[in-house]
């Protein structure tokens, strides 16, 4: 691939402000301009003291020195959430080789490098940017324009809380950072000339490595790909980078397989086949690590994370149970019947469901948005709605719920959908399994003949199919994000979001990714078309709303910070709504 060419030194497109300040510019501004930098810090310099509400007289659009600043909110006051800024940096300025940009997925790469070079500028500045941590995002905080005139342009939104001394215009803070700071970062961070052009360049190019693998799997009929050489295990549970001197991954020899890649050619590891998968061994000799580092598989990484080259299927989703969670009008009937109660099991509601029936709900929510791999982890599972011996089984005839064990198979056989397991305290999953992989000290053994001599057995399809399920239509009026006439959708931290009045549990929804992300989900819920369809045929229509439209196809008018979520994740949290309602169920045909 060619690579993109250095600007020539010296050249002046792109540079930093001179010192003094932003230059004037000649003749009239544009339309709608307010002043230029000088100007805006003559402004607040000269509101230093004032009343802090005359900052709202700030708002518009200045000409900065080679780019625009939009004030686009002012806060309150000082104890407010941070005002909303924009800036917009138009390609005669950024410089942003079109080589970089050319596609969707380069354009997001490109985008999430700037917006962590603008992060580093902005150190030691109240100014912040939503940059995200180890996933490669769509966000709404960075647009690079691919198209028209506009090509190159970059549009990054920002938070600034204005500086005040009680409820008086810190105007000198102001003006330093708005007239001095932030042009100074922007320049040094949105600028081609000024960039670290190898490392942009690496990093675009490891997101579209990683979408290429990700996109290859089904072809090649695997469910996850794990590179030779990626490093698994996290520093900390608190801090999501890699393990220094972390045990780099090696893929047992029958299970290698090899991937082409658009940038490092070609690309070797273990491939998970499609079909059932249990990740065995011993307590923290890494079968969770593998396990998690597949969960983060469906999203692109950072260079330098170690798991840049492991990639899952996007529509693979975590399962697990959780105690007192709503279930509303979920078909569990594959895993539940006969209720003492005499409670319909095809049409099944309650307000704090029990682990196993939490979890046998939330197995059947994940194949009605479009799962087609399911990933488990037995220490975050019922063991009742996972397995039941041979004993138990002479021993309790009349036990309502289903094992898992026994749908695994038809599951896949009758539905296409492929299993990924941990287990390490039980057998009986290796009647069932196709592929055995053992960890032991972060290395992998493929231990699959072994475990059918121990099994006695090889896996074989029955004739048992996978019971149908309802596919279900929302009540769209309950599901309402307002609250006195106004949106309300706002993350607290990863896993809970207050959406309207009603604040969602998702601390086990394993795969958000980070806050932003939740914030996304928000918004997606409010965005969803819900009147009249089912869930999956609405979350299609969210993701044909994204792929025209990304970030801001959610917006809908926030100027919060946000990371477009997946659809599963979108469901997750609407079948997490307590005040939701199901109008009614369309049975799939199949039982």
């Amino acid at each position: 691939m060619t690579r993109p060419q250095r600007s020539r030194p010296g050249s002046r497109s792109g540079g930093p402000p001179r010192r003094g300040g932003p230059r004037r510019h000649d003749g009239p501004p544009p339309s709608g301009i307010r002043g230029d930098g000088h100007e805006l810090g003559s402004r607040l310099h000269d509101l230093d003291g004032a009343s802090y509400g005359a900052y709202k007289g700030l708002a518009g659009r200045w000409a900065m020195d080679g780019f625009e600043l939009e004030i686009r909110k002012v806060q309150a006051d000082p104890f407010a959430p941070p005002s909303r800024l924009r800036v917009t940096v138009p390609p005669a300025t950024a410089q942003l080789p079109a080589e970089l940009y050319r596609s969707p997925v380069r354009a997001r790469a490109l985008g999430s490098f700037l917006l962590r070079a603008l992060r580093r500028a902005l150190r030691g500045t109240p100014v912040t940017v939503d940059a995200g941590g180890q996933e490669v995002l769509e966000r709404s905080a960075v647009r690079i324009e691919r198209s028209g005139d506009a090509a190159g342009t970059v549009v990054v939104e920002l938070g600034a809380p204005f500086p005040g001394h009680g409820r008086r215009i810190a105007g000198h803070d102001a003006a330093r950072t708005l007239a001095g700071d932030l042009p100074a970062a922007v320049h040094a961070a949105l600028t081609w000339q000024r960039a670290d052009q190898d490392a942009a360049t690496e990093f675009v190019d490891t997101v579209e490595d990683s979408c290429a693998l990700r996109d290859a799997l089904r072809d090649n009929g695997l469910v996850a790909f794990v590179a030779d050489g990626a490093v698994l295990p996290r520093a900390s549970g608190v801090d999501d980078r890699r393990l220094r001197d972390g045990v780099p991954f090696a893929a047992p020899e029958s299970m290698r397989v090899t991937l082409p890649v658009p940038h490092r050619g070609e690309v070797t590891g273990m491939g998970i086949p499609e079909g059932v998968t249990l990740i065995v061994g011993g307590g923290y000799h890494g079968k969770s690590t593998l396990l998690r580092a597949l969960e983060t598989g469906v999203y692109d990484h950072v260079p330098g994370d170690g798991r840049e080259l492991v990639v899952a299927r996007p529509d693979a989703v975590a399962v697990r149970a959780e105690d007192e969670r709503s279930v509303q009008r979920v078909d569990v009937r594959a895993f539940v019947s006969g209720l003492p109660s005499g409670k319909p099991t095809e049409d099944f509601s309650t307000e704090s469901a029990s682990g196993s029936t939490s979890q046998a709900a939330s197995t059947i929510e994940a194949l009605e948005s479009g799962a087609d791999v399911l990933l488990i982890d037995e220490d975050t599972s019922a063991t009742n709605v996972m397995i039941r011996d041979a004993r138990m089984r002479e021993l309790i005839e009349a036990e309502p719920l289903v094992p898992f064990v026994d749908r695994v198979r038809p599951l896949h056989r009758g539905r296409g959908v492929s299993t990924v397991l941990v287990m390490g305290g039980s057998g009986d999953y290796l009647d069932r399994a196709d592929t055995v992989i053992l960890l032991q000290d972060y290395r992998v053994s493929d231990i699959t003949g072994r475990a059918r001599e121990i099994a006695g057995t090889v896996p074989e399809d029955d004739d048992t199919p996978f019971p149908g399920y309802g596919h279900r239509v929302f009540d769209a009026a309950s599901v309402d994000p307002e609250v006195r006439g106004r949106r309300k959708t706002t993350a607290r931290g990863r896993g809970r979001l207050t959406f309207g009045g009603d604040d969602i549990d998702l601390s086990a929804v394993s795969q958000l990714a980070d806050p932003s992300q939740t914030t996304g989900v928000g918004l997606a819920l409010a965005h969803l078309a819900l009147d009249g369809v089912t869930l999956g045929e609405a979350l299609d229509r969210f993701d044909a709303d994204v792929a025209r439209g990304g970030a801001a196809a959610l917006a809908h008018g926030s100027l919060a910070d946000f990371a477009v979520p997946r659809r599963h994740e979108v469901a997750a949290a609407l079948n997490r709504l307590r005040p939701a309602r199901v109008a009614r169920q369309e049975r799939d045909g199949s039982g």
